[in-house]
């Protein structure tokens, strides 16, 4: 369609007409129309960059490859540097099209692929890559009685008891993480105190880095009701025995001895929530910082 915008002006002057200055406006505005409807229009961002999802912006499959092309010929006119196609289901056929002209995959979720191309040839690719680390969380229940929550997984590779404990869902802190896979697990409900250590490790699942927070909670209630669809096991155990239990690996026993060293010291690594705003920006944040408790640390072990 554009092609034909410059024949068509040539034809007009052709003919002897000669548009006044409200005729040109129109005939302006008009071509801006026919123009913006044989492109996607996408929606910017701050990194000169341009997001298509398919599902807002639908497209005949035997007119994609022909409007792609006149975007991206248009996108580097523009100086946008990456592009960006979220594909639904739906719209699954533009897949190999996108990647005939220049896209890769990113990453995907279970309704959607994310492509990505890099216009700039003078530029290096500044795109990151998509989220290669995963998160989850162990729970350090202790009661009064200085006993440890410890659970035998169904699915392990050889018996051990373990901290309750999960991956973080999408939207989760680090606490409500914690809180909910400790219910799930043992059917105990439990109070967020403070975060203990992490662990960060690399060729986990999927070929991802892993960060594991070990966290410590105080239990509401002492009754287990377990999932027998996941735990094998769960019980209460001391804590002095769980540091020398032989089914208890050594990583767990560090973190007990981090967590009653932390313990004496009176300190502790604990949640603040606050809110970021910068101009229309707004993003809460949950920020763990490391400080003295309302506990005076205990004279015994200074």
């Amino acid at each position: 369609m554009s092609s034909l915008l410059p024949i068509l002006g040539k034809l007009i002057l052709s003919s002897g007409f000669r548009p006044n200055n409200i005729t040109c406006q129109r005939l302006l505005r008009t071509t801006n129309i026919i123009m913006s409807q044989d492109k996607f229009q996408g929606k910017s961002d701050r990194f000169r960059g341009i997001t298509v999802t398919s599902h807002e912006e639908v497209c005949p499959s035997d007119q994609f490859e022909g409007k792609l092309q006149v975007s991206l010929s248009d996108w580097k006119q523009n100086g946008v540097r990456g592009v960006w196609f979220y594909v639904g289901l739906e719209q699954s056929d533009w897949v190999p099209v996108l990647v005939k002209n220049g896209f890769i995959f990113h990453h995907a979720r279970p309704d959607r692929v994310a492509l990505v191309k890099w216009l700039p040839e003078d530029q290096d690719n500044q795109i990151p890559p998509y989220a290669h680390h995963m998160v989850g969380v162990g729970g350090m229940v202790i009661n009064e009685k200085d006993d440890i929550l410890v659970v035998q997984e169904k699915h392990s590779f050889g018996p051990h008891w373990k901290l309750p404990g999960g991956y973080v869902d999408p939207g989760e802190n680090f606490a409500e993480t914690a809180v909910r896979e400790i219910k799930e697990e043992t059917g105990v409900d439990t109070e967020f105190n403070s975060v203990i250590a992490f662990r960060h490790s690399h060729n986990y699942n999927y070929g991802c880095s892993d960060i594991y927070v070990i966290t410590h909670l105080t239990p509401k209630v002492s009754e287990i009701t377990k999932c027998d669809r996941e735990i094998a096991a769960c019980q209460w155990m001391p804590l002095t025995e769980y540091m020398e239990h032989p089914l208890v690996h050594e990583t767990n026993r560090f973190f007990a001895r981090k967590f009653l060293e932390n313990r004496r010291m009176g300190v502790a690594i604990t949640l603040h929530e606050t809110m970021l705003k910068i101009k229309q920006f707004e993003r809460k944040q949950n920020i763990y910082t490391l400080g003295v408790t309302g506990n005076e640390p205990s004279k015994a072990n200074l």
